[in-house]
């Protein structure tokens, strides 16, 4: 009998769910707060020194990102990051910042105000400066001026006295921004452009607590010095080692791709869902549409920024969401093979299913934490998203699709309907022939996993070799983040051509020969060079360039110092990485299967390695985001592989030949291969999805991650296993037999003496 309060249940529940995510996704993607590099805007890393030459304290770093939040404030950005990095660095992320040259302009000024005489011996300075006591006016002339309110007008009429004093004509009081050691009045005066601010004649004393800075100033230069010196002189000196801005219009142009490039994959994987597994592929859709609303709402409760590749990262999410629904349908279907009734498959698959979801996750989330501590700006965003993704997903997949699809299941509708569920009726065993599911013939019984290993090794082996030899003598085409450098993007109307950017950047003095030209138009030329280029020198860059192309080129350089420390991270991330997966898999499975795992992913890392050395594709700080989301991944394959053998083990309790070694090998990988293979899909589909119609500026991302996740399911099926197998039979050499589940010692009821 058909239970239809369940069914109903069911309708009222997607319903419910399907009514608050249409009522309130439009809401909480706009609140999200999106990345510069979505929506346009400036990032800069701070090195900072103290002006006497001390070390800088915690205290320092404090009152300068204060004073630099200050400066922030007056420039009018909504929501402003600025981050204490380690003991010498402050990072300052403004999205959104409409006029990216004067926010640079005023954050690294000092705006140490002082008033000197012609000896340039100081009188007053800043502190003398009344709170937000400087104000744009106008001088008698009507020429923009600066009007500054003094704490003190008994000081002022000091000041004033003193430089009567001096006579003429040496009774001017000379102001000055940021007087530095070696300055020098007399030195500035006899230039065209001084560096002072202004120098006017004192021949009265004034008892009075105003005074006006006059010069040749424009009302935006007036209004931005006003501004500095109401923000505060910062206690410190800033030397940029990393910066990045991004123009509005390249901003806008990838999120709307990347976005089209997410929507495209993911509709492509729900259609394959629904073929291959029918109405548990339906109920994957709905979940896997639960779990992105999940997502984008945590984020937006976290506050965090969507960056290019969080975006990313939540279109892989959808991969990771569905491994766990296929490993879960796939053993129902197992159990239904071997002649359980729906329901009593459908507990028995989710029950076995568990343990293989919840360490393949598990490793993931290793790689994507230690991804998330060494990870800088973007790339944080990214593994923030991918470890909300993989814990999200682990409960929509798991919990969300066994409660909906439980209640269809216990309405009794699907009793003898298998092939509602992909499963032929001539493929399910009569359950008094007490068939076991690990003795299921499946399409791949006649491949030897292990008997043809040594053929793999071979090929792996020389892919290795051959790569060792590629990379040494072609090295790799680093991108600044690890070479150092200026990377200029520039953005046209038209097609360009590698001569034209030349010219144009001649024009400003910048030669480079390392000019390249995409986009499916060709209006997209990245040219790079070996030095860094000054906050002027951008300046005036995005100035010209936005009159020749209607745009601001997105500019970003990165120091040498910071460059190392970005390649040193990236090492040490994998180290870390792979260590954390090797305890983790040692206590849940064995040593002999946590080694041959982390060998494969460092076998995986090193042909992506290899891949781009070979291709001259540029390599940037999202290809460590790459490699660790890649190792991700491939242990997640392993980990299933390995889960499966486990049981297999346990089934025969005692490994007696090297045969009984490779049956549990050979079994597991047959177990799995449907699996693997579906899993593969359609985490290659979403890559397809953001590498045909994603950004360009991702567009390495997902080439790194596409060769990867092929490469990853390589090593899962056809070395890590294997690898396992060979140590076991030298486990077996040395022991004779091998014991894979803990007998319980006998007892008896009789006197022990």
């Amino acid at each position: 009998m058909v239970k239809r309060g369940r069914i109903v249940a069911f309708f009222l529940i997607v319903l419910l769910i399907g009514s608050l995510i249409g009522t309130t996704t439009n809401g909480i993607t706009k609140n999200i707060k999106l990345g510069l590099d979505l929506q346009g805007g400036f990032e800069v890393l701070y090195k900072v020194t103290t002006l006497d030459g001390k070390k800088v304290d915690k205290a320092a770093l404090a009152s300068t990102a204060k004073a630099l939040d200050k400066r922030i404030n007056v420039l009018g950005v909504s929501e402003p990051s600025i981050q204490i990095e380690g003991e010498d660095r402050i990072r300052v992320q403004l999205a959104g910042v409409t006029d990216q040259n004067k926010a640079r302009e005023m954050l690294s000024t000092q705006a140490n105000l002082s008033f000197r005489d012609v000896n340039d011996v100081k009188l007053m300075d800043g502190s003398d400066l009344a709170e937000g006591g400087a104000k744009q006016t106008f001088d008698e002339n009507g020429n923009p001026s600066v009007s500054l309110k003094l704490t003190s007008a008994s000081k002022f009429k000091d000041v004033t006295q003193k430089i009567v004093n001096m006579g003429a004509p040496n009774n001017l009081l000379v102001i000055w921004l940021d007087f530095e050691e070696g300055d020098s009045f007399k030195a500035e005066a006899a230039k065209e452009n001084p560096a002072y601010l202004s120098a006017p004649q004192v021949s009265q004393v004034f008892n009075q607590d105003t005074v006006s800075i006059t010069g040749s100033f424009t009302m935006e230069e007036a209004n931005t010095l006003a501004d500095l010196l109401n923000a505060g002189s910062l206690p410190v000196k800033l030397d940029e080692v990393y910066s990045t801005s991004v123009g509005a219009q390249f901003g806008e142009q990838a999120l709307q791709k990347t976005v089209l490039g997410g929507i495209v994959g993911i509709a492509i994987i729900y259609l394959f869902m629904l073929f291959f597994y029918r109405f548990p592929g339906l109920i994957a859709t709905i979940t896997l549409s639960i779990y992105i609303f999940l997502i984008l709402l945590i984020f937006d409760w976290m506050n965090a920024v969507l960056t290019l590749p969080a975006i990313a990262a939540l279109v892989l999410g959808v991969g990771m969401a569905v491994d766990a629904n296929i490993i879960t349908y796939e053993r129902i279907k197992e159990e239904m093979k071997v002649g359980r009734t729906v329901k009593s498959a459908f507990k028995a698959g989710n029950q076995n299913s568990f343990a293989s979801i919840f360490d393949a996750n598990i490793t993931t989330l290793l790689a994507a934490g230690v991804l998330f501590v060494y990870g800088t700006s973007s790339i944080k965003g990214f593994a923030t998203m991918l470890i909300i993704s993989i814990l999200v997903s682990f409960l929509t997949a798991v919990y969300g699709s066994r409660l909906l699809l439980g209640l269809w299941v216990n309405s009794n509708l699907f009793n003898k309907k298998p092939s509602w569920f992909g499963v032929k009726k001539s493929e399910i065993r009569n359950i008094s022939e007490n068939v076991d599911t690990h003795d299921l013939p499946t399409i791949y019984d006649k491949i030897d996993f292990v008997h043809t290993r040594k053929i793999y090794y071979i090929i792996s082996g020389a892919l290795m070799a051959l790569g060792i030899i590629l990379v040494s003598v072609f090295g790799l085409n680093l991108g600044i983040d690890f070479s150092s450098g200026t990377r200029i993007d520039i953005q046209s109307t038209h097609a360009l051509t590698k001569e034209e950017v030349k010219s144009e950047l001649l024009k400003l003095d910048i030669d480079t020969d390392n000019i390249v030209i995409s986009g499916d138009e060709k209006n997209i030329g990245v040219a790079r060079l070996k030095g860094v280029l000054t906050k002027e020198e951008i300046a005036t860059l995005k100035t010209e360039f936005h009159k020749t192309y209607g745009a601001d080129p997105t500019v970003s350089t990165v120091s040498p110092t910071v460059g190392k420390e970005l390649a040193k991270n990236g090492i040490k991330s994998l180290i870390i990485a792979s260590i954390g997966i090797i305890i983790y898999v040692s206590i849940r499975f064995e040593m002999k299967m946590a080694v041959p795992a982390v060998v494969a992913l460092l076998h995986d890392a090193f042909l992506i390695v290899v891949f781009f050395s070979i291709t001259r594709l540029e390599v940037d700080i999202t290809f460590i985001a790459a490699i660790l989301t890649v190792i991700g991944y491939s242990i997640n394959d392993t980990i299933v592989t390995f889960d499966r053998m486990r049981e297999n083990m346990q089934k025969k309790k005692r490994l007696k030949t090297k045969e009984d070694i490779a049956d549990v090998v050979n079994r597991a990988l047959r177990q799995v291969m449907t699996r693997s293979i579906n899993t593969v899909l359609t985490v290659i589909i979403a890559i397809l999805g953001l590498l045909i119609f994603g950004s360009e500026s991702i567009r390495n991302f997902s080439i790194a991650l596409l060769v990867g996740t092929v490469i990853g399911v390589y090593s899962s099926i056809f070395l890590a296993a294997q690898w396992w197998y060979d140590w076991k039979v030298k486990e077996l050499k040395q022991k004779g037999v091998i014991k894979t589940v803990k007998e319980k010692r006998k007892t008896s009821d009789e006197p022990q003496v």
